[in-house]
C-alpha cells in the first residue's frame, strides 16, 4: 500500500511558509505523495451536492503551487486530486506538466483528472459544461501525442482540438509518457479511468456497494478497450487515524492507495498526526531519512 497526503489551500491557507514546511514534513515522515485541488473560479451560489461553497475560498493553481513543492522536496510525488481537464487546454498542459517533471526530477507522475461540477467555472472559461467529458477525453489523447511525438511533429483532428505537425519539448523526466490517473464518484468516470486511464481515483460518499461496482467496472472497460486491468492503481480517501485493519480492507478491495489529510492546521500539531500514521504504517521503512 502507498500512502499520501493532500493539501487544501482553502482549509490550511496560502502561506508559502507553511506550505514548503508542510510538504518537508509529509516527505520527512515517509509520504509516498502530495496532493493538491483545483477551483479556477468560484461564485455566490455554487454549489457542490447539498453544500454551498464560499466564494472566497483561496484555491491557488495546484500546478504552481506544486512545482513551489517541488523546488522545496527531495523526493515526494506530485499529485492533483483533482485537475479540472476540461478547462485546461491540452496543447498548454503538456508543456506544463512535463516541464514541472523534468525540472522534478521524474515527479509529476499522480495527475488525477476529473470533469467538475460547477456550470459557472465551466461557463467562465468558455467550456460548454455538457460537452465536458469528451472534451476530457479528447485532451487526455492530446496529452499523450504531445509527450511522444518527435521531431517530425504530430496531428490532431477532432471535434475540440485540431493542429497539425507540433512539437512539444522538453518530453517528461526519462519517460514518453506521464501516468494520468481519473478522478469522480461517477459510472462514467469508472469508464473513463479503464478505457484511458492509467488509474482510479474515485471521491464521493458513495455506499460500498456502488464502489466496488465502480471499480469492477474499471477492470471491465480496460479489458474491453484491450487494456491490462492489472496494470491499473487503484487510489482512495482515507482518514489519518484510521486503523490498520480499515487499511487491510481496502487493501483486500484491491486499493493500491490511501490519500488522507490532517484537520490540524497548526504545524505542530500536524508534525504529531502525520508522525503517529508513518509509525503506524512503517512509512519510513520504505523511506528512511
Amino acid at each position: 500500500m502507498k500512502f499520501g497526503i493532500s493539501y487544501s489551500t482553502p482549509y490550511y491557507g496560502v502561506a508559502p511558509d507553511r506550505i514548503m514546511a508542510f510538504a518537508r514534513l509529509a516527505e520527512e515522515c515517509g509520504f509516498e505523495s502530495l496532493y493538491l485541488p483545483e477551483h479556477i473560479v468560484l461564485y455566490p451560489g455554487a454549489m457542490v451536492g447539498p453544500y454551498e461553497m464560499p466564494p472566497s475560498l483561496p484555491y491557488v493553481d495546484p500546478l504552481d503551487c506544486l512545482s513551489f513543492v517541488a523546488a522545496a522536496t527531495e523526493r515526494i510525488l506530485l499529485g492533483t486530486g483533482v485537475l479540472l481537464l476540461p478547462y485546461h487546454h491540452p496543447v498548454i498542459l503538456a508543456k506544463r506538466l512535463a516541464t514541472i517533471d523534468v525540472l522534478s526530477k521524474g515527479r509529476m507522475r499522480l495527475l488525477t483528472a476529473g470533469l467538475g461540477t460547477l456550470p459557472g467555472e465551466a461557463l467562465a472559461v468558455g467550456v460548454d459544461f455538457a460537452t465536458r467529458g469528451r472534451r476530457a477525453d479528447e485532451a487526455i489523447d492530446v496529452l499523450r501525442l504531445l509527450w511522444a511525438g518527435g521531431e517530425d511533429g504530430v496531428s490532431f483532428a477532432g471535434e475540440f482540438f485540431a493542429f497539425d505537425n507540433l512539437c512539444s519539448f522538453p518530453k517528461p523526466y526519462e519517460v514518453t509518457q506521464l501516468p494520468i490517473h481519473i478522478g469522480g464518484s461517477s459510472r462514467a468516470a469508472a469508464r473513463r479511468a479503464g478505457r484511458r486511464g492509467d488509474g482510479y481515483f474515485p471521491g464521493g460518499a458513495l455506499d460500498p456497494g456502488e464502489r466496488a461496482v465502480q471499480w469492477e467496472l474499471v477492470r471491465s472497460s480496460a479489458a474491453e478497450a484491450d487494456r491490462d486491468p492489472e496494470a491499473l492503481e487503484y487510489t482512495r480517501f482515507g482518514s489519518i487515524d484510521m486503523p490498520v485493519e480499515r487499511v487491510e480492507k481496502l487493501a483486500a478491495q484491491g486499493v493500491t492507495r490511501i490519500v488522507v489529510n490532517t484537520a490540524a492546521t497548526e504545524p505542530d500539531q500536524q508534525r504529531e498526526e502525520l508522525s503517529a500514521f508513518a509509525q503506524r504504517f512503517g512509512l519510513l521503512e520504505h523511506f528512511p531519512r
